[in-house]
């Protein structure tokens, strides 16, 4: 009869221990309730920043992987695209206005957005200069016949197609100049001149970046990250000059890549100070990891008319 009560009395102490572990447990569970709730836990942290990196890998590569297809089709298809970039950009541009306290038109804005590169590509620059003055003499006119307008809403809503699709519809202009695949990958080679400068100039400025190049408007671009962007797009520049771009010899290639690369630095400060003045991060969401569709692409804005100009004088195009 005594054996299931010392059964019982070599089992309580057992008990007790389990007791005291689960106890441990659940007081280190609660003790870190506050920075799971924050996610600040190591394993919290680590998935997200993976999440982050395939979601923005993903998108990039659409991007990236549409650009490519519509031109190798050809110069139509490219006009398409740029076409629907330009006008998403103007609206994700109107849009940063609108939170700014700015009333654009944006009718008026858009319509010529979509119009600059399909103008470009039917009759080129004189056709461009056609929907210029549309757009002014129309914006003139709803400023004139609209009592609650007033004129910085009417720079703002002339500005918006000027800074988005007249840049971008320099893509067009270099890629109609040869309808074939050399235009494609040439008009590429431009694109990825200034895509290569942004990369580059955040792995540098990343890993050894220690002189702030705006801290106001861009904390985390440095100088060194810029000069690494630098030499990223003059070896670009050099790689098509040595596949046999005509015209492209060392030094106009050199020229090429900092031009073009001081020129993509200075559109991404821009919208970065555009952003900065009504206080939000990105221009819109569009892509998914990397912001609204301005946000991937203003730095091809002035880098691809930069490119366009200094081509032109060059007697390339």
């Amino acid at each position: 009869m005594s054996k299931p009560e010392e059964r019982d009395e070599r089992q309580e102490p057992r008990s007790i221990g389990i007791d005291r572990q689960i106890d441990k447990l659940e007081s280190r569970r609660a003790s870190k309730e506050d920075r799971r709730a924050s996610g600040d836990l190591t394993g919290q942290k680590a998935r997200g920043v993976t999440e982050k990196v395939l979601t923005r890998t993903t998108s990039g590569a659409i991007y990236a992987l549409v650009t490519l297809v519509c031109l190798f089709i050809g110069p139509i298809t490219t006009t398409l695209l740029v076409a629907g970039m330009a006008w998403l950009c103007c609206s994700e541009f109107f849009r940063i206005c609108r939170m700014g306290g700015r009333m654009p038109n944006e009718s008026i804005g858009l319509a010529a957005a979509l119009l600059y590169p399909l103008a470009a590509y039917a009759k080129g620059q004189t056709a461009l200069v056609i929907v210029t003055f549309l757009l002014l003499i129309t914006c003139a006119c709803w400023y004139v016949f609209t009592p609650r307008a007033n004129v910085a809403d009417v720079a703002v809503t002339a500005f918006g197609p000027l800074y988005t699709s007249l840049a971008f519809s320099t893509i067009v202009l270099i890629r109609k100049f040869d309808p074939g695949v050399t235009g494609a990958a040439f008009t590429l080679g431009v694109m990825l001149s200034i895509w290569a400068n942004d990369a580059l100039a955040y792995f540098v400025g990343s890993k050894i970046g220690a002189h702030k190049l705006a801290p106001r408007i861009s904390p985390h671009k440095s100088w060194e990250g810029f000069y690494g962007g630098l030499v990223a797009s003059v070896v670009v520049w050099l790689a098509m000059g040595a596949l046999g771009v005509e015209g492209l010899t060392p030094v106009p290639c050199v020229l090429m890549g900092l031009v073009v690369g001081m020129a993509g630095v200075i559109g991404d400060l821009f919208e970065s100070r555009i952003k900065r003045g009504v206080g939000v991060k990105d221009s819109g969401n569009l892509m998914p990891g990397h912001g609204g569709l301005l946000d991937r692409s203003d730095s091809l804005l002035f880098g691809c008319m930069a490119a366009y100009f200094l081509l032109l004088v060059g007697g390339i195009l």
